[in-house]
């Protein structure tokens, strides 16, 4: 259960900081209203939050959710700006999470 519980602050953590980062490029990039910075600063103070809820130290808990971060998003930029994965996006999503496995997860 704490696994699960784990992986889903990893998801959330995420999806706050990628959605709240891509609000602040669109409004920057893209000419969206200030509204879209606010929203995304905003989601972003809650992204750091977030991590604090895992029961592993600062450390261990950044690197690990950067693997998380590398497949999100790769999953990002499919579901939302329509960009298919190739072999190599899916290869080093992979490695990645094998990373995350070793980090966080190993026995010690």
């Amino acid at each position: 259960m704490e696994f699960i519980k784990s992986i889903g602050y990893f998801i959330l953590a995420g999806l706050f900081e990628i959605g709240g980062g891509y609000l602040i490029w669109l409004w920057l990039r893209e000419g969206k209203g200030i509204s879209y910075a606010v929203a995304g600063a905003i989601i972003l103070i809650l992204y750091g939050v977030i991590p604090t809820l895992q029961p592993a130290s600062f450390g261990r808990v950044y690197a690990a959710y950067g693997g998380i971060f590398i497949v999100l998003s790769i999953l990002w930029g499919w579901g939302v700006e329509k960009v298919i994965p190739d072999r190599f996006d899916i290869i080093g999503g992979f490695i990645s999470l094998i990373g995350v496995l070793v980090i966080m997860y190993w026995p010690r």
